[in-house]
């Protein structure tokens, strides 16, 4: 077993928004490397579930905690059910989020924008608070799940991007706090993903998912020819949690296939056609 599993196992992982999208590829990781996995979310059916099916694979162990993170007291109920039922808390991975519908700022209401706040923002800000005390005991570590767009932006994404934004300097600040108790706090910025984050948001017009996979999966975006997966984003997370990053901290971790890397030459839809894909 390489060095970054063996360091992990039986260590305990609380993953908010984990049932599903990029939170259940983080889930799928961390069992693989052995540790005891807390997944939250609002859906318990799935969240169950996935559960289930993971714990099934073993090695490690997963289980689900009902939790809405835009409610501070679930994310601290969340926090002290980790603790009682394992004893520890060792990496917490705030990745709940919402993405609303693409709108011009003028066209987004003060409560629509408090909606995407609660949940993109505030869940992270408890996450922290509550895991933190645990985290101290520990040496563990925060991995906060921003975007691409908090650095870059994009049209019709203000709050979303402002809020990803946010969770970059709600990452760096943190960092430098408990870096004497020995806490190590990132963020991972992922980019297209293929997650379900907009699929099923019944804010989204009609025909826009299937606009939004096209452009993403297109070479317009990133350099790397396709969507990464959230099991890639798994792995990025389990990096950070272990001791081959003992020396990672207020590190901004772009896991994007090159989408920030600017403008270029571009393949023609016919040169993509032919070029090699991985």
């Amino acid at each position: 077993m390489i060095p970054v599993l063996d360091d992990l196992r039986g260590k305990v992982i609380i993953i908010t928004g984990g049932n599903k999208g990029i939170g259940s590829g983080c889930a799928a990781a961390f069992c693989e490397c052995g540790c005891h996995v807390v997944i939250a979310g609002r859906d318990a059916p799935r969240g169950k579930s996935l559960a289930d099916e993971l714990s099934r694979k073993g090695p490690g162990t997963c289980e689900f905690h009902p939790c809405d993170v835009s409610k501070d007291e679930q994310v601290r109920d969340l926090a002290a059910y980790a603790v009682r039922v394992h004893g520890r808390i060792d990496c917490c991975i705030n990745n709940a989020g919402f993405l609303p519908q693409r709108r011009a700022i003028d066209e987004i209401t003060a409560e629509d924008f408090e909606t995407v706040l609660r949940t993109n923002l505030l869940g992270v800000f408890s996450g922290c608070k509550y895991c933190l005390p645990h985290l101290r005991v520990t040496r563990g570590s925060i991995i906060n799940m921003s975007s691409i767009l908090g650095r870059v932006g994009q049209d019709g994404s203000s709050i979303y991007a402002a809020t990803k934004g946010a969770i970059i300097s709600l990452t760096k600040s943190p960092a430098m706090d408990e870096a004497r108790h020995g806490v190590r706090v990132n963020a991972v910025l992922p980019g297209n993903i293929q997650s379900e984050l907009g699929k099923g948001n019944e804010e989204m017009p009609v025909g826009a998912e299937q606009e939004m996979r096209a452009q993403q999966v297109s070479n317009t975006v990133q350099w790397i020819r396709r969507q990464g997966t959230p099991l890639e984003i798994g792995w990025t997370c389990v990096y950070l949690a272990s001791e081959m990053a003992s020396y990672v901290t207020g590190a901004e971790i772009c896991a994007t296939g090159g989408f920030e890397l600017g403008n270029g030459v571009r393949l023609t839809r016919e040169e993509m056609a032919k070029a090699p894909v991985r």
